[in-house]
């Protein structure tokens, strides 16, 4: 038990045996710097239990503290703030358990406890991954992490996109504009070929209808008539149909384009446990449909289509089947949700990385699964999120106008490596170690600088304003962890012996941050938010880097307070890794 906790049981008894009443919680907060203590009472929200004066209050509830806590050694009361004073032995007790702990802050899953299903990424197999994909991705990777950390069994997945009237418009425009090329053939990675002719027909079909429209006709009825358009939607049914050559040439480009993904998803740090494709879940659902016909969940109209009336949960109707019997994304949606509880029976929640504009059709979606009466229903969340935009503008990918995830990630590299030059900081490195620390800047700037924000706020990414060594950037991270390795590489002389010292206010506040750890964790997976883990860090670096400016640490001449404090610095540099890797970032031995 943690002292917080144990503040809280005896603020509760004391609020009992004082003024017999109940209270159910404690609100805490920590000491303001210009005054004595390391941790504070709110008094004021404990005045709806009982009217009184909130000075007299904190004082009563002072001095039975003083009494009923060996930790406590002091109080004063500051209007309506209990301030308390906690003894050094208390701090180093606690930091030899934190020390000795060598999974410190995660949790280990229950045999018995459900898994959590988290799916991110989600691509369609037209084009390759954009700077939009970046944020899905490391959000999505980071959340699975952070999860699992706070001690839950975990399997990340991704649904390809794989199927439809987009992916069949790369593939005619290969099949009459490729000429036979390959990515071999090109030296392209496969998804961004395949990529171009998704842009190649875009091109091709605004030329089709222009020239139809300078005929006199509609640009409404241009767009249905322009024959590319005509030819991709019969090649969509020859492959729904299962012609031979449309789906030979559907599995050959798709390959291709597989094979850039993995290639992106490794230089991104990104995994997956399971995949799932939409050429396989496109059917699921339909039985489901008849089911929740039979219960009432859903209701017939005269033409056959089958909806869910969910206007007295404040939605509106939703189709769930067309009148030709064909499926929509909602009933494979459902399907797809209900298949992956059969594959994965230990499977209790999900987790849906999905941008912000999709915000409806999730709540619609959850709410019918409730309906149909799965009792997983109710540990479904969506990760909403916001756009990422640079300040060229809007991103589309069928004008070719995306960011691309590869290239984006190259800059990164660039960027990093120009900064670092100017700065000067790589002296005596060899060319190999030079090109590995600069992917290590570049990448950790990106992943921080998406991950440090709230998911649901809209994030203008600039490249270098991330590659920073100051501010709340993951650079300066990074420096601070290459720093302690430093110190930890210079100390000549045996650290790992326990001892204890009368603590320097910096030890102590910096000891007080990484108590927090082990509940930051908890937080940011009960929020879903790696930001929650990102400044949290940044906050561990600050408290440090005072600490760094303010008590000598190898040269300090009394020996106990020496091997404290590399221990403690050593401490902080394994919270920090930990952190980072919870976001899915590396960090440097040498900076």
């Amino acid at each position: 038990m943690n002292i917080q906790n144990t503040i809280e049981t005896k603020v509760k008894e004391g609020f009992l045996a004082l003024y017999n009443v109940e209270i159910p919680t404690v609100e805490f907060q920590a000491t303001r710097k210009e005054f004595e203590g390391d941790i504070t009472v709110v008094i004021f929200p404990l005045l709806r239990y009982k009217k009184g004066n909130p000075v007299a209050i904190g004082e009563d509830l002072g001095k039975y503290l003083l009494e009923n806590i060996t930790e406590i050694t002091n109080y004063n009361v500051v209007k309506g703030f209990l301030n308390l004073v906690v003894n050094d032995n208390f701090y180093t007790n606690l930091f030899q358990k934190i020390y000795t702990d060598t999974n410190y802050g995660f949790v280990s899953p229950k045999a018995d406890d459900k898994a959590v299903m988290v799916e991110y990424s989600s691509p369609n197999t037209n084009k390759p991954l954009h700077l939009g994909h970046i944020r899905n991705n490391l959000l999505g990777y980071s959340v699975a992490e952070i999860i699992k950390a706070a001690g839950k069994k975990v399997y990340k997945t991704q649904i390809i996109n794989d199927r439809g009237i987009h992916i069949c418009k790369s593939m005619l425009a290969w099949e009459k504009f490729g000429n036979g090329e390959t990515p071999s053939s090109t030296g392209l990675k496969g998804d961004k070929l395949v990529g171009n002719y998704y842009v190649k027909f875009d091109q091709e079909y605004k030329k089709e209808i222009s020239s139809l429209v300078a005929t006199g006709i509609s640009e409404e009825d241009a767009k249905k008539q322009a024959p590319i358009i005509l030819e991709a939607q019969e090649m969509l049914l020859k492959w729904e149909a299962g012609d031979k050559e449309v789906v030979a040439l559907w599995k050959k480009m798709n390959a291709w384009v597989y094979d850039g993904f993995d290639t992106t998803y490794k230089n991104m740090g990104v995994n997956f446990d399971t995949l799932y494709y939409e050429s396989d879940t496109y059917l699921l659902g339909k039985d489901v449909v008849a089911q929740g016909l039979e219960k009432g969940v859903f209701y017939k109209k005269e033409d056959g289509s089958v909806w869910c009336d969910l206007t007295e949960d404040g939605l509106d109707e939703k189709i769930v089947l067309r009148s030709d019997g064909t499926a929509v994304y909602m009933t494979q949606d459902i399907g797809t949700a209900i298949q992956r509880v059969k594959d994965y029976v230990d499977v209790g929640g999900m987790v849906y990385t999905v941008g912000n504009e999709q915000d409806y059709h999730f709540q619609v979606l959850f709410l019918i699964l409730k309906k149909l009466g799965f009792d997983w229903a109710k540990n479904l969340y969506h990760l909403s999120y916001g756009m990422v935009d640079l300040p060229s503008g809007k991103m589309k990918s069928r004008e070719g106008t995306v960011v691309d995830a590869d290239d984006l990630m190259v800059e990164m590299t660039a960027t990093a490596k120009q900064i670092s030059e100017e700065l000067g900081k790589l002296d005596g490195y060899s060319d190999e170690e030079k090109d590995e620390l600069y992917k290590t800047i570049g990448l950790g700037a990106l992943k921080y600088f998406i991950l440090k924000v709230d998911p649901k706020k809209r994030i203008l990414f600039d490249p270098k304003s991330s590659v920073d060594f100051q501010g709340n950037t993951g650079p300066f991270i990074q420096y601070t962890y290459a720093r302690i390795q430093s110190i930890i590489r210079k100390a000549d002389f045996n650290f790992s012996k326990t001892v204890s010292i009368a603590l320097h206010e910096k030890e102590k506040e910096l000891l007080k941050q990484l108590e927090l750890f082990p509940d930051t964790v908890q937080q940011a997976a009960a929020n879903y938010s790696p930001a929650v883990i990102a400044n949290y860090t940044y906050d561990l670096v600050k408290e440090f880097n005072s600490f760094y400016q303010n008590v000598h640490i190898l040269g300090e001449e009394n020996q106990d307070k020496k091997v404290f404090r590399v221990q403690l610095s050593k401490k902080v540099a394994d919270t920090i890794k930990a952190a980072f890797g919870l976001l899915g970032i590396d960090v440097p031995e040498r900076m």
